[in-house]
Formats: C-alpha cells, sequence, structure tokens
C-alpha cells in the first residue's frame, strides 16, 4: 500500500518503525542521487546517506506542512530531505578531507525514477556526471550546490565559510572546465 507523505511523515513523528522503514525506502534512491553527486566514493555516499536519514528522524518532528491545499507536501519533503542530505555530505567532505575517486558506479546511481531517458540522452548524463566528479573538490562542491541543488553564492559562502567572490569563482572555473571537457568530448565523437 502506497501511503501519503502526510501519513508517512506522522508515523515518523510517533517513532512507528514500520513507517520509518516505508519512509527510509521511499526516499532512499532520491538522497543517494543527491549525496553521490559530492561524495566520489558510492560505499562511504550510502553511509552518508544513513546518517542523512538519523538526522532527519531525529528532527522529523520540526517538520510541518504548511497546511495550504495549494502546495505539494512531496515537494516540500523532498526540498526539506534534500537540505538535510546536502549539510549531511558537506559535513562528511570537511571531517574526511582524503576522497578516494571511484569511477565504476552503480547502475541505481544512474536511474531516474521520474524522467524517461532516450540511450542518448542517458549517455549524456552519464558523461556530465563523470566528468563533474572529476573537477577539483571545491570547483565540484560549489558547482553541485549552485547549479543543481539552486543554492545562491551568499549561501553558499555561509554553508562553506568562504567569501562570496570565492563561490562565484570557484564556479566559473568549474564551468569552464567542463565546457573545455565536454566541447573536447563532442570534437572526438563527431570526428570519427
Amino acid at each position: 500500500m502506497y501511503e501519503s507523505v502526510d501519513i508517512l511523515t506522522e508515523g515518523c513523528k510517533r517513532g512507528d518503525r514500520h513507517f520509518q522503514k516505508k519512509f527510509y525506502e521511499r526516499y532512499y534512491g532520491f538522497s543517494l542521487k543527491i549525496v553521490f553527486r559530492y561524495i566520489n566514493h558510492f560505499e562511504i555516499a550510502k553511509d552518508v546517506v544513513n546518517d542523512g536519514f538519523l538526522k532527519i528522524f531525529s528532527k522529523i518532528y520540526s517538520f510541518h506542512f504548511t497546511g495550504s491545499v495549494k502546495v505539494d507536501n512531496e515537494k516540500l519533503m523532498l526540498g526539506w530531505i534534500k537540505r538535510i542530505m546536502v549539510n549531511t555530505a558537506i559535513d562528511e567532505l570537511r571531517k574526511s578531507r582524503v576522497e578516494p575517486i571511484s569511477l565504476d558506479y552503480p547502475d541505481q546511481v544512474w536511474a531516474n525514477e521520474k524522467t524517461v531517458y532516450d540511450a542518448d540522452q542517458a549517455l549524456m548524463y552519464k558523461e556530465l556526471v563523470i566528468e563533474i566528479k572529476k573537477l577539483p573538490p571545491t570547483y565540484r562542491l560549489i558547482f553541485n550546490l549552485f547549479v543543481i541543488d539552486g543554492y545562491g553564492h551568499h549561501e553558499i559562502a555561509s554553508m562553506l565559510g568562504i567569501s562570496v567572490g570565492t563561490s562565484k569563482s570557484s564556479l566559473w572555473k568549474a564551468r569552464a572546465h567542463l565546457q573545455k571537457k565536454l566541447k573536447s568530448s563532442y570534437t572526438k565523437i563527431h570526428a570519427d
């Protein structure tokens, strides 16, 4: 049975293990995709996701839906989960400093249950994510926060303890690096 996000949330607020399990299963894939953009090693990313869920379950009592009929409660929950997962990933990056690189990614990382990609789009997405993961850690972090997760430079600066100028500069360098790599790949593909 598919429970609404409201029912799942209320069950989790009561500490009901059944609802916590359903909540975890429902949002695990979404959370893993978010964390994996920040953490290169798949096993560490899975641990970070689990840490994020521990934070979610310990703070879920403070989460409230707006009560407005026009607001989609599922989107509100996804936004809240996303913020917790991003912050948990950033905490892990601060803590670990050394990040092993793994370019052999499990297929579940590429799956997107909301959108159906054709083969070319799926390949382009995969190549883009791999190129993003090759960026230097600071560039990758800022690129993900700004471009993918929609944070502003002031928010990024506050989250990472850097200046707004450093955030902007790092984003510019990340974009330039990606454009160069993707242009090179595009040229190779069309030359063959």
